[in-house]
């Protein structure tokens, strides 16, 4: 059992836009970090109890102080309503925070407002917000371009690697600068492409986009993750090789399950 002092993340699944996610060639969990003493959980995607307490040692959501959505899509949201009732043992107990943005809470909402009555907070997420669970501070620098209202993430605590996550968007250049001083990236490759354009509709980060990020931001570690149909079949371990070997610095492909132990950036 890992010490109370240990900071992690723990990738509850992989999956990344729809068909990966319907299919569930990737499991859809989201993410739980443990940094410093806070509990959060990110993105709670269909399936994210099963797979807390499926994991080894379970993840027991009353030990949660808040859950935050990035954007009000499916594969991040589902779930969101049930981690509510786990964290707060089925509405008899309000605490915690809900962490969203504007449209995920007001426009055809996919939080019920019957579930908001269990948090003793819910915050709205904004570009440029700065916000605090327990002794973990949350910044959202940018707002995305995305298909619905979506915020990325800087994740800070005294004595902890800074963590940033990438959260799906197109890629523009705003974000090489919105996340400098990551100690390790998270980033959200859903699309494999090669190329060295995407058509501006596409909406979500491929493998070059991901290599520029890297490249200018130069974290100690970067972790590929919410993988589209076109990365699985390209494998990510190999793609996160191959980015390794390109850019000179540790790229790593998360995999469903996966902890990144933040104190010695280690994976199991």
């Amino acid at each position: 059992m890992a010490s109370a002092g240990q900071s992690w993340l723990k990738f509850l699944g992989t999956a990344g836009a729809r068909f990966v996610m319907l299919k569930q060639l990737r499991a859809s969990g989201g993410l739980w970090a443990k940094i410093g003493q806070t509990h959060l959980l990110i993105d709670p995607g269909p399936g994210t109890l099963v797979r807390a307490l499926s994991s080894r040692p379970a993840l027991d959501a009353s030990q949660l102080a808040a859950i935050l959505l990035t954007h009000r899509h499916l594969d991040h949201a589902n779930d969101v309503n049930v981690m509510i009732e786990a964290m707060t043992e089925g509405g008899f107990k309000r605490r915690g925070q809900l962490f969203a943005p504007r449209e995920a809470l007001e426009d055809d909402p996919v939080v019920l407002r019957y579930s908001r009555q269990f948090v003793q907070q819910i915050q709205v997420l904004e570009e440029g917000g700065d916000y605090s669970v327990g002794d973990l501070k949350v910044r959202t620098p940018l707002r995305h371009v995305h298909g619905a209202e979506t915020y990325g993430l800087v994740l800070e605590a005294p004595g902890t690697p800074k963590v940033a996550l990438i959260v799906d968007t197109r890629f523009f250049d705003a974000l090489l600068e919105a996340y400098a001083g990551a100690d390790v990236l998270v980033i959200h490759t859903v699309r494999y492409d090669r190329g060295d354009t995407t058509p501006e509709e596409i909406l979500h980060l491929n493998v070059v986009d991901a290599e520029r990020l890297i490249r200018h931001i130069r974290p100690k570690l970067a972790v590929l993750t919410h993988f589209g149909m076109t990365m699985v079949r390209a494998k990510p371990w190999v793609v996160a090789e191959e980015l390794s070997q390109r850019t000179g610095l540790r790229v790593v492909a998360a995999s469903d399950g996966m902890r990144l132990d933040l104190d010695s950036l280690s994976a199991t």
